[in-house]
């Protein structure tokens, strides 16, 4: 029987095994501040710096505590198109970002759009009325 704080595995093995999970550390500080210093360069970062931290919309205003929850708009819906001076930029809560979109897709699902490839010609109910005929008891 082991005393408290003894172990079967030598020192030697823990060592190695605390030196391997103290590199997998290492490496994913690494990777998180390299992914954070990515964020810096894109734009919304950039915008988060250059525009006061408030929704264009409903004007809620946002601290570090809840900043995830005001994202970039692009104005002229091309994700893409990132000028420096943040032109195409505007901060939205998510909600008013989402109904934003929403507008957008309401719009184009009320604009005339030629239906593409063959209309449906088969009727399941034809029948429908001649099999309720038949099963009507008398």
């Amino acid at each position: 029987m082991l005393a408290f704080g003894q172990s079967k595995v030598p020192f030697i093995k823990r060592d190695n095994f605390m030196a391997k999970s103290n590199d997998r550390l290492d490496s994913i500080v690494r990777e998180a501040r390299r992914n954070a210093e990515q964020r810096e360069a894109g734009y919304r970062a950039q915008a988060l710096k250059m525009y006061p931290w408030v929704c264009g919309v409903c004007t809620r205003t946002f601290t570090h505590s809840n900043l995830q929850l005001l994202e970039v708009h692009h104005k002229n819906g091309n994700h893409d198109d990132n000028p420096p001076d943040g032109s195409n930029w505007e901060l939205l809560c998510t909600y008013c970002h989402e109904h934003e979109h929403s507008k957008l897709k309401d719009m184009a699902g009320r604009q005339d759009v030629k239906q593409e490839g063959p209309v449906a010609t088969h009727n399941p109910f034809a029948a429908l009325k001649d099999l309720l005929e038949r099963k009507k008891p008398e």
